[in-house]
Formats: C-alpha cells, sequence, structure tokens
C-alpha cells in the first residue's frame, strides 16, 4: 500500500524544509548569529588586552605625574628628564649610546 502525497502536501514540506534551512543558515551566518558571536568575542579579548595595557600606561604616567607634582618632587627624576628633555649634560658627564 503506498501512498502519494499529493502535490499541496509536496509543496508545503518543501516550502518547510526551505525554511528550516533559512533560519538554520541565518542562525549560523546572520548578522546575530554564531558566527558572529564568535568574532565579536575574540574582539572583545583583544579590545581587553589593549584596555589593560593602556591601562598599565596610565598608572605609569600618573606616577611619573606625582613625582613631579608639587607636594612630592623626586630631584632625581626631575634631572632624568629634564637631561633628557632639553638634551644638557654636566661637563664631567660621558654619554653611552
Amino acid at each position: 500500500m503506498s501512498q502519494r502525497l499529493s502535490l499541496p502536501a509536496i509543496i508545503i514540506v518543501l516550502l518547510a524544509v526551505l525554511a528550516s534551512l533559512y533560519f538554520a543558515f541565518a542562525a549560523v551566518q546572520g548578522p546575530s548569529g554564531l558566527m558572529r558571536r564568535i568574532q565579536l568575542e575574540a574582539e572583545t579579548e583583544t579590545l581587553r588586552e589593549e584596555r589593560d595595557q593602556l591601562q598599565l600606561q596610565v598608572n605609569e604616567m600618573e606616577n611619573l605625574t606625582r613625582r613631579l607634582s608639587d607636594d612630592y618632587l623626586d630631584l632625581d627624576l626631575l634631572d632624568e628628564r629634564a637631561r633628557e628633555v632639553l638634551g644638557l649634560m654636566r661637563p664631567d658627564e660621558v654619554i653611552i649610546r
């Protein structure tokens, strides 16, 4: 007893399969699909690492700024920065590059 599907039933099944394939593709490749999510997570991790590096630089600059402030003056640092910025040296010094 073989029962044949009618033409409307075949069309409905075919449309359901095509709709399923479309939604499966959209779930993986679409603008909010799995691939985009993986890409965004990798981008997020890269940006977090960059943020951490920048925070280290900010902390270092804050430390140097504090050491050159009126409240706390590090004379060695001031001497080093003045020599580097102005390009000065004492007559008895030798510079090795």
